[in-house]
This record gives structure tokens, C-alpha cells and sequence, in this order.
């Protein structure tokens, strides 16, 4: 079981920064091969959820309010530690982050940017695609939305 906490950028520690940007670029960089500029400088905008286990985050997101990133509030950034994925910790995080928008944001209307080989996962998540598909950073996505 997860322990789940949502924090500003200001509420993160040098360690748990340091945690987030190494799982995000052990999975999007390495583990997905693909070359992209991970810190963009939106991290200081969003709110950071934290799925924590044995006292390491193995799961993250980071959430943005309605008009900060796409029109609707939006989740980003979704990453579970390879090692931990058996145990659906996705379900989780995404559920904490949906959660973490109804409570923050004031809102249950969330659009995602979502990799096109995760459309199952996002679909059993409440979210349905919306457009066609598109590349980002050379990985095939797809504009998602969960009313």
C-alpha cells in the first residue's frame, strides 16, 4: 500500500526532489529511450503527488488547476518504479491525483496528454480519448478527458 502525500514545490525537500527527478528520468529518459527536456519549468506551478513506500517514492504525478497547463484541471508527469508496477500502484496515484483535484481544484473535469500504449489503464480510469493522435517527444499520445 502506497502512502500518498500531495505538496507544493516549495513543501518538497532537497531528498524528495531529488527522488522525483530520478524516477522521472529512470523511466521517461532511460527506461523509454527518449531524449526530452524533463525539467520544464512548470514544476514550481503544480502541485506534487507523492506515492511513497518504504519511505522512497516509487510513484508520482504532478497535478496542474484549470488554465495552468490545458483548459481543464490536468495530471502529468505519471510514473511508477518499474519494480513496483505488479502491485497497480498506478491505480493508486491516478486515484490519489483525481482526488487531489476534486479537493484543490474544485473540479472532477481532467484532461491528460496520454501515451497511446496506456489508452486501456486511462479508459479504466474514467478518462476517454478526444482527437486524434499525435507524437510528443517522438512517443505516440493521445488528448484524454474524464468528466
Amino acid at each position: 500500500m502506497l502512502r500518498i502525500q500531495v505538496k507544493t514545490f516549495s513543501e518538497l525537500d532537497i531528498k524528495e526532489l531529488y527522488e522525483i527527478l530520478r524516477l522521472r528520468s529512470e523511466v521517461f529518459v532511460v527506461e523509454q529511450d527518449c531524449v526530452y527536456q524533463d525539467m520544464d519549468g512548470k514544476d514550481q506551478e503544480a502541485l506534487h503527488v507523492l506515492g511513497y513506500k518504504n519511505e522512497g517514492i516509487v510513484a508520482y504525478t504532478r497535478i496542474f488547476e484549470p488554465g495552468a497547463y490545458f483548459e481543464y484541471a490536468s495530471i502529468g508527469r505519471v510514473v511508477v518504479a518499474k519494480e513496483e508496477r505488479h502491485y497497480q500502484y498506478g491505480y493508486d496515484i491516478m486515484n490519489a491525483s483525481i482526488d487531489a483535484i476534486k479537493f484543490h481544484f474544485n473540479t472532477t473535469t481532467i484532461k491528460i496528454s496520454a501515451q497511446c500504449y496506456l489508452k486501456k489503464f486511462y479508459n479504466n480510469l474514467g478518462f476517454r480519448p478526444v482527437g486524434e493522435e499525435y507524437l510528443e517527444d517522438g512517443i505516440p499520445h493521445e488528448a484524454m478527458i474524464k468528466y
